[in-house]
C-alpha cells in the first residue's frame, strides 16, 4: 500500500514539474490590429498562434492579448472581408498588425460546390452558375429561391400569386423536359439530396451552385435529368459572432385588372339590358382586398468556436399575411450547425438540425375572379344584416361571406437532420459516412359552417356545416458513404471520388370528412359528433380513406478529376442507380459523363501575347441524366375496387385489375451537350461566361392505347417520346468603377431556349402526331388552344387565325381556304399555328453603387419574343360578355379593340384576336442601405436598408402583370384558369445588427 502511494505521489510530482516548466515556456504577446486603409480598428480578428491550438479574438479597439508558447513560431491574422495575414515573432512581446481588405479577383479562391464535393472555381469544367448569398435579391418570400429569381441564365423561377404568403414559386432550368414526370430541379441541401426548399431560411444561405450542364448534374443520376440546385448554408468559424436580421415589408396591389365601377356599371350594362340594378354600390374587389398586406421576419444568428469546434445556430420567425381575406402564414424555424475535429484532425463530425413549424390559412386565390366578375350593385349583406345571398353571375356566391367564413388551414412540420463522420486516413485520404432523414408532415383542415347563405336559402336539413382533416407525411431517409483520394506529382493534380449511396422515400395520407355538426363551433376537432357519416343516407366508406405508398433509390458512384499543370483539365463520372419505380426489366441504368477544359491563360505563349487577359478557359461537357419522378408503382399491376358481387344475400366488395403491368418502364433519358468559355480581363474589371447547350430527352413517359386483351386496361404508362432543347447563355460582370470611396458594378445575365418534340411513337407504342393542350375552362365550349406536335415547338398557340371584326361586332376568322367567315360557323379543321407562348428571350440586369458607407442595387429583368392569351379579355374584355356579370374597362374603352366585339354569336370563341406581345421589363428590385460601425463594447455595426419590389412593369400587354403568366411547363403563355390573384408592389424596412 505503501508502495503504490509513493508512486502515485511521485507522478504528481512529475506532472507539476512538467507543467510548472510547460507554463514557464509561454510569453505574452499584445498588440492591436487596425485597417491597413483607414487605419481604423478592427474589432473581433481572429488571432493564433500558427501551428497550435492557441488563440484568441481582438476588442473593440482591436487589442489582444495572447499566451504563446515558446514553440511558435508566428501569429496569424484573420478577419472576413480580409487578408490573412502571418507575421513572424522573433522574439518579439508586441506586434502591431494592419490589414487589407480583400479584393475580387481571379486570385481569391471561389469554392463551387460540383455535387459529392467541391473544387476550385478555376477547376471547374462543366457549365455551373455559383451565387453567393450577398448577391441574393432582398424579398419577403415564402421560398428562398425568389431571391435568386434571374440571377442565374437559364433558371427560369415565376410565382403567379407572389402576394400569396403560402404560395411555392415553380423553378424550370433550360427549358420543359419532359410531357408526364416533373419539371423541377433537383435540390440538395448542404449535400443530402431532395432536401425541404422550404425549410431554409434565406439569411442562412452561403452560396447556391446550379449545376446547369449534364457532365455535373450526371452525378445526381435518375434525379439530375432537370439540373440540380446545390444550397449551401453558413458554417461557424473560430470567429464569434452574434447576428440580427428583422424587417417589416407592406404589399400594395398593383398591376390590378380594371372592371367596371358600380357607376359604370349602371350606365353601360344596366342601360344596355345586360344587367340588373339591386340598389347597392359595392366595389368588390375593394371588400375582399387587404392592401397593404403586413409581413414581419426576425432572424437571430450566433457563430462561433475554436480551432477544433466551430457551431452555428440561427433562429427565425416569420408572420406575414396575403393581399386577399383569408391568407396567412406564421412560422418558426431554426437550424444548427455543429463541426469538430480530433486534435490531430484524424476524425471530423459534423451534425446538422433544422426543424420548422408553419401555422398556415390558405388563400382562395378564386375568390378575386369571383369579385372581378359579381354585379356592383348587389349589397354585401341583405336587411337583415346577414351575408347576401348571390346566385347570378360567374360564380353565384358571395366573395366576401367566402373569404371571412369558410377556413382551409394547415400545420405543418418540417424536420431535415443529417450527421456526418469523415476519417482522414492519411493526408490525402479520407472516407466518410452520412446519415439524414428529411421529415415533413401536414395537417390540412377545411371547414364550412351551417350559417352559409347558400345553405340558409336552400333550407338544407343535410349536409349543412362541413369539416375534414387530411394528414400527410413524407419521410426520406438516407445512408451514403463516400471515399477521396488525391495526389500531386509535380504537375500532376488528381482527386477520385467514390460512393455508394441509398435512399428510402416514404408517404402515408389518411382523410376523414363529415356533415352535420351540432355546432360550428367545433370546426374540424370532433368529426365523430357529424350526423351524416355512414347509413343509408351517408357517404359510407367514402367518408373515410388513407393510403401510403414508397419507393427504393440505390447507387455507386465515382468521378475522376485529372488536371496537368492547372491548364488541361479533365473530368469523368459514373453513377449505376437502380429503383424500385421502375420495371422488372429496367432496374438499373447507368449515367456517364466526361468533361474537359483548357486554361489558355496558362499559357506562356498567351501570357507574353495578351497580358491584360487574367483568366480565359475553354471548356464542354457530355453527361447523360435521368428523371425518375413519377409514381413508386407505375411499372406493377395494381388491383381496384370493381363493384359488388352478391352471394347469399350479402354483397361482397370485388377487386380486379386498374392498372397494365409495364416490365419495361424505366427512367426518362437526357444527353446533354455543352460547351462554354468563361474569361476575366484587366484585373477583373471584365468577366463573364458563354454556354452553348443541347439537351435531347428520349424515352419521354406518356399513356399509351393498348389493345384489350391481352391488356387489362385500355392504357398503359410506357417511355416513348422524344424531344430536345438548345439555346445560349450569358453572363457578364463589369467592375466599371473601383475607388476607395466609390464602386459601381454591374451584371447582364442573358439565355435564349428553343424546344422541339420530335416524336410521340416509337416501333411498340403508337400515338398521334400531335396533342392538343391548354384547355378553357367554361362558361361556352372554348375548347383548348395549343397544341405539341412532332416538329414543333412547346407552347404553340393553334386557333382561329382573326380577320378583324364586322359592322355587327362579330369576329371574323379566316378558314383554311382563306376565305373569310365568322367566328362562329368555323370549325376545328379551320385552326392553324397563330404564335407561340415560350419567351424566346430572358435576361436581368443589376446595377450596384457603394458611396462610403452607403450601398444601392437596382436590379431589372424582363422576357421578350412571346405571345400571352389574354384570357380575362377573353372572358370579361367584351361587352358580350355574361349577362348580369361585371366585364373590364376595356369592354366599353373605344381605344381597346375588345370593345368592338359586341356580337353575342361569336362570344368564347378562341382565335389569335385574344393574343397580345407577353414582352416586359420589370424595374424588380431595387435595395439601398447604411452601414454604422461602432466601437461599443456590445455592438459592432449597425446597418439600415430599404427595399422595393416589382417596382415597374414596363409592357404592352393589357391583361394585367405578364409575370403572372406562367411561362414555364408545357402550357406556356396562357392561364387555363379563370383564378386571379393581383400582382403586388412590396416594401421592405430593415435593420441589421452584429454584436
Amino acid at each position: 500500500m505503501r508502495g503504490k502511494l509513493l508512486r502515485f505521489l511521485g507522478v504528481c510530482f512529475l506532472m507539476l514539474i512538467v507543467g510548472s516548466s510547460a507554463f514557464a515556456q509561454n510569453k505574452v504577446v499584445s498588440g492591436k490590429v487596425t485597417d491597413a486603409t483607414t487605419g481604423s480598428p478592427l474589432p473581433g480578428v481572429s488571432i493564433s498562434a500558427t501551428g497550435t491550438t492557441v488563440g484568441t479574438t481582438s476588442d473593440v479597439e482591436g487589442n489582444y492579448k495572447l499566451n504563446v508558447p515558446e514553440t511558435a513560431k508566428s501569429l496569424t491574422f484573420s478577419f472576413i472581408g480580409y487578408q490573412s495575414k502571418k507575421v513572424d515573432l522573433a522574439g518579439a512581446t508586441t506586434i502591431n498588425a494592419t490589414l487589407s481588405q480583400s479584393n475580387s479577383t481571379l486570385e481569391e479562391v471561389v469554392v463551387v460546390s460540383v455535387g459529392y464535393g467541391t473544387l476550385d472555381k478555376k477547376e471547374v469544367s462543366s457549365a455551373i452558375t455559383h451565387v453567393s448569398g450577398k448577391d441574393l435579391l432582398p424579398v419577403s418570400a415564402n421560398n428562398p429561391l425568389m431571391s435568386l429569381q434571374g440571377k442565374v441564365a437559364g433558371l427560369t423561377i415565376t410565382n403567379t400569386a407572389s402576394g400569396d404568403p403560402n404560395s411555392s414559386p415553380n423553378v424550370q432550368l433550360r427549358g420543359a423536359s419532359s410531357r408526364s414526370a416533373g419539371l423541377g430541379p433537383l435540390y440538395v441541401i448542404n449535400g443530402v439530396p431532395g432536401g425541404n426548399i422550404d425549410n431554409i431560411n434565406q439569411n442562412d444561405i452561403e452560396s447556391i451552385d446550379v449545376l446547369k450542364g449534364g457532365a455535373a448534374a450526371a452525378i445526381y443520376g435518375t434525379r439530375g435529368g432537370n439540373g440540380v440546385i446545390i444550397i449551401t448554408t453558413k458554417k461557424g468559424s473560430s470567429q464569434s459572432r452574434l447576428f440580427y436580421d428583422g424587417y417589416a415589408s407592406f404589399d400594395y396591389v398593383t398591376n390590378r385588372l380594371e372592371n367596371l365601377s358600380p357607376e359604370e356599371f349602371v350606365e353601360k350594362r344596366v342601360k344596355g339590358n345586360q344587367g340588373q340594378d339591386y340598389g347597392a354600390r359595392t366595389n368588390w374587389l375593394d371588400e375582399v382586398t387587404n392592401s397593404p398586406a403586413f409581413s414581419q421576419k426576425h432572424t437571430v444568428q450566433l457563430s462561433g468556436g475554436s480551432s477544433r469546434t466551430s457551431y452555428f445556430a440561427s433562429a427565425d420567425y416569420r408572420n406575414a399575411d396575403g393581399i386577399d381575406l383569408r391568407a396567412h402564414k406564421k412560422e418558426y424555424g431554426a437550424r444548427i450547425n455543429i463541426s469538430h475535429a480530433t486534435e490531430d484532425n484524424t476524425f471530423v463530425a459534423t451534425l446538422s438540425v433544422a426543424p420548422r413549424y408553419m401555422n398556415v390559412s390558405n388563400s382562395d386565390q378564386g375568390n378575386f375572379n369571383n369579385a372581378l366578375t359579381l354585379n356592383p350593385t348587389y349589397p354585401i349583406f341583405d336587411s337583415t344584416g346577414r351575408y347576401n345571398y348571390i346566385n347570378t353571375g360567374f360564380f353565384s356566391n358571395n366573395p366576401v361571406e367566402n373569404g371571412k367564413m369558410i377556413k382551409s388551414d394547415a400545420d405543418i412540420k418540417e424536420m431535415d437532420i443529417n450527421g456526418s463522420l469523415k476519417f482522414n486516413i492519411l493526408k490525402n485520404l479520407s472516407t466518410m459516412v452520412t446519415i439524414s432523414q428529411i421529415s415533413r408532415s401536414a395537417r390540412n383542415m377545411n371547414f364550412r359552417p351551417s350559417t352559409l347563405s347558400t345553405i340558409i336559402h336552400n333550407g338544407n336539413t343535410t349536409q349543412t356545416n362541413f369539416a375534414s382533416q387530411e394528414q400527410q407525411e413524407n419521410d426520406q431517409k438516407n445512408v451514403e458513404w463516400t471515399g477521396n483520394y488525391s495526389l500531386d506529382f509535380n504537375k500532376h493534380h488528381l482527386k477520385a471520388l467514390g460512393g455508394y449511396g441509398y435512399t428510402l422515400y416514404n408517404y402515408k395520407q389518411f382523410y376523414a370528412q363529415n356533415y352535420d355538426f351540432p355546432f360550428d363551433v367545433f370546426l374540424w376537432n370532433n368529426l365523430g359528433s357529424g350526423l351524416y357519416n355512414g347509413g343509408a343516407a351517408g357517404q359510407g366508406q367514402s367518408a373515410v380513406g388513407s393510403t401510403q405508398n414508397g419507393s427504393t433509390l440505390i447507387a455507386f458512384f465515382g468521378r475522376v478529376n485529372y488536371d496537368f499543370d492547372n491548364r488541361y483539365i479533365l473530368t469523368a463520372s459514373l453513377r449505376h442507380e437502380g429503383s424500385s419505380k421502375f420495371g422488372a426489366n429496367n432496374k438499373w441504368g447507368n449515367f456517364p459523363a466526361v468533361s474537359g477544359a483548357w486554361r489558355i491563360s496558362e499559357e506562356g505563349f498567351f501570357k507574353d501575347a495578351l497580358p491584360w487577359v487574367d483568366e480565359l478557359k475553354i471548356r464542354a461537357d457530355y453527361g447523360i441524366t435521368g428523371n425518375q419522378d413519377f409514381g413508386n408503382y407505375i411499372s406493377l399491376i395494381l388491383y381496384g375496387g370493381a363493384g359488388y358481387f352478391p352471394f347469399n344475400g350479402t354483397q361482397y366488395q370485388v377487386y380486379g385489375p386498374s392498372q397494365n403491368v409495364n416490365r419495361d418502364l424505366k427512367w426518362e433519358k437526357a444527353m446533354n451537350f455543352n460547351a462554354g468559355i468563361d474569361f476575366s480581363i484587366l484585373q477583373d474589371r471584365l468577366s463573364g461566361s458563354v454556354d452553348y447547350y443541347i439537351r435531347r430527352n428520349v424515352d419521354l413517359l406518356g399513356s399509351y392505347n393498348v389493345p384489350l386483351p391481352p391488356n387489362s386496361q385500355t392504357q398503359t404508362f410506357a417511355n416513348v417520346g422524344t424531344m430536345k432543347n438548345y439555346g445560349i447563355e450569358a453572363t457578364l460582370n463589369g467592375a466599371v468603377i473601383k475607388q476607395k470611396d466609390f464602386s459601381y458594378n454591374a451584371t447582364l445575365a442573358i439565355a435564349y431556349n428553343r424546344n422541339k418534340f420530335i416524336s410521340f411513337s416509337n416501333n411498340l407504342y403508337q400515338g398521334g402526331t400531335f396533342q392538343d393542350v391548354a384547355g378553357l375552362p367554361a362558361p361556352g365550349s372554348p375548347g383548348t388552344i395549343q397544341r405539341l406536335e412532332e416538329g414543333r415547338t412547346i407552347g404553340e398557340f393553334y386557333m382561329l387565325k382573326s380577320a378583324g371584326v364586322n359592322d355587327q361586332g362579330a369576329l371574323l376568322v379566316y378558314k383554311k381556304d382563306g376565305s373569310v367567315i365568322p367566328a362562329n360557323q368555323a370549325s376545328e379543321d379551320d385552326k392553324q399555328y397563330v404564335g407561340n407562348g415560350l419567351p424566346k428571350l430572358t435576361a436581368s440586369m443589376n446595377h450596384g453603387v457603394r458611396y462610403k458607407r452607403f450601398d444601392l442595387n437596382v436590379f431589372l429583368r424582363g422576357a421578350f419574343g412571346y405571345k400571352i392569351f389574354n384570357t380575362p379579355a377573353f372572358y370579361l374584355g367584351t361587352a358580350a360578355s355574361q349577362t348580369d356579370a361585371n366585364v373590364l374597362k376595356s369592354a366599353y374603352d373605344p381605344s381597346s379593340k375588345y370593345s368592338k366585339l359586341t356580337s353575342p354569336t361569336t362570344q368564347y370563341r378562341t382565335a389569335d384576336y385574344f393574343l397580345e406581345s407577353g414582352s416586359f421589363v420589370k424595374i424588380d428590385n431595387v435595395s439601398m442601405g447604411y452601414t454604422q460601425p461602432l466601437k461599443t463594447k456590445y455592438l459592432k455595426s449597425v446597418r439600415f436598408y430599404a427595399a422595393g419590389r416589382n417596382l415597374k412593369t414596363f409592357t404592352g400587354y393589357t391583361g394585367g402583370d405578364p409575370d403572372l403568366v406562367q411561362i414555364n411547363g408545357l402550357t406556356p403563355g396562357v392561364n387555363t384558369s379563370l383564378n386571379y390573384y393581383p400582382s403586388t408592389l412590396q416594401v421592405i424596412l430593415g435593420l441589421q445588427a452584429t454584436f
